[in-house]
């Protein structure tokens, strides 16, 4: 595991080998314990002061589960979790407590995650109500007022109720309750995916506006990989409980080095076909593998591409999830910093995957690679020169789509969606590969 970067006086918060189980039990009245599931497994991550880091990942993945540990809602099996340097596990239950204000939680939902039964007043001010040393009583209608006013809702409608408001205003009343207790991390669990496309774009630049007045660090997590482009500075890639590539944005979209990650990018729509390369294509056949009996050596083996590559070039018989190299059946990955050619030196976070053909994978234009024995060594390493250079392979399509300034305005620096007809205003949207709908 290569060393993180951020240090205790530039991460506001930071996971330590970190590691969620659940039992699985079987029985009607001896409830016995068979085995587990991992959901989240050795994960170590750091999100720098005023930063936004962006998860991402199928859906069980884990990225949901460590979401909920960070929050304090699920307790870890393994590992630490710090918030400004200092383990929350040592700490007293009040000291906890007082710890929690600092880093809150946007739930995914925004029509779960609201009483139906309390007024937008009455959920705005719950927090005050744990931490009544937050706001004074007195002074706590005030400060609703002004929580409202600051996510864009009017202050007059604090006695409406969640059913009267909009998918997007309901999320809005979400970050305001978020914004209560002043905290310095929110830990956004895909805060917009649940919402109309022509809204999502106005959740993410409330979003980024109020990191910029109010100075906040964000765990943004997605499935949607363009709106984790335009928001994240850094990029970490889940899949299986596991952490399988990290590094600066830029880094991971433009010279991903993980054949996960390259099948997600491969995934994106893109909306004119003749910008993608024929061939270049990359399909997941199947489903994740259950968390309970995760597979040996790379979890990622029983689904990968390049594996089913690899064997072919080496005469491997079939086309199995097993009929793969078997560096990548036996021996599980760990993340190892990427060498020379990766696009990442100088980086504030390096660029890392875990894979043992890492640099192959980054290299991949559809046409058949060169092989190489499987005695060369690792495929990774600050020492050792890939065959190909890893921005050779990337196609021009793919290049010019996950490019972080072709979709920004260069007047505001936000998303921008283009004008189909002269007559049409400019609205902001996070991405206009993907969100082309407008606002109504």
């Amino acid at each position: 595991m290569p060393e993180n970067p951020a240090t205790s006086d530039d991460a506001v918060l930071e996971v330590r080998d970190l590691a969620k189980s659940y039992p699985v039990r079987q029985g009607l009245v001896l409830k016995r314990t068979t085995g587990h599931v991992q959901a989240v497994d050795g994960v170590s991550l750091a999100l720098r002061r005023g930063r936004t880091l962006g998860l991402v990942g199928e859906s069980g993945s884990g990225k949901s589960t460590l979401a909920r540990v960070l929050v304090g809602i699920e307790k870890p099996t393994r590992g630490q979790v710090l918030v400004d340097g200092e383990d929350v596990s040592t700490m007293s239950r009040g000291a906890r407590r007082e710890l929690r204000r600092n880093v809150q939680m946007v739930f995914q939902d925004p029509y779960t995650s609201l009483n139906p039964r309390m007024s937008v007043g009455e959920i705005v001010a719950e927090p005050y109500r744990i931490h009544p040393d937050a706001v004074p009583r007195t002074g706590r209608r005030k400060a609703v007022a002004e929580l409202l006013a600051l996510v864009g809702l009017d202050p007059d409608h604090v006695h409406r109720y969640p059913h009267q408001f909009s998918g997007g205003q309901r999320q809005r009343i979400g970050i305001a309750r978020a914004l209560a207790v002043k905290p310095r991390v929110l830990v956004c669990d895909e805060p917009v995916s649940a919402l109309d496309v022509s809204v999502q774009g106005q959740v993410i630049n409330l979003l980024e506006d109020l990191q910029d007045e109010l100075g906040l660090s964000y765990l943004f997590i997605a499935h949607d990989l363009a709106v984790v482009q335009h928001i994240a500075d850094e990029v970490a890639v889940m899949y299986l409980g596991r952490v399988v590539e990290e590094g600066d944005r830029p880094a991971v979209y433009k010279c991903a080095h993980h054949p996960y990650t390259r099948a997600l990018l491969s995934a994106v729509p893109v909306p004119d076909p003749a910008a993608r390369s024929a061939g270049t294509e990359l399909l997941l056949e199947g489903d994740p593998p259950s968390p309970a009996d995760p597979p040996s050596g790379c979890r990622f083996h029983t689904r990968c591409w390049l594996a089913r590559r690899l064997a072919a070039e080496q005469g491997l018989a079939g086309d199995g999830p097993d009929d793969v190299p078997e560096r990548c059946r036996t021996e599980d990955p760990v993340l190892v910093p990427l060498g020379r050619g990766d696009g990442a030196r100088g980086a504030a976070v390096p660029h890392a995957a875990a894979c043992h053909f890492a640099h192959r994978a980054a290299a991949f234009d559809g046409r058949p690679a060169a092989v190489v024995p499987e005695d060369a060594g690792p495929d990774v390493g600050p020492d050792i020169e890939p065959d190909i250079e890893p921005d050779a392979g990337l196609d021009a399509g793919l290049d010019a789509d996950f490019d972080p300034e072709a979709t920004l305005d260069p007047a505001t620096g936000r998303a921008v969606l283009r004008p189909t007809r002269p007559d049409h205003v400019t609205e902001t949207v996070p991405d206009p590969a993907v969100l082309e709908s407008r606002e109504r």
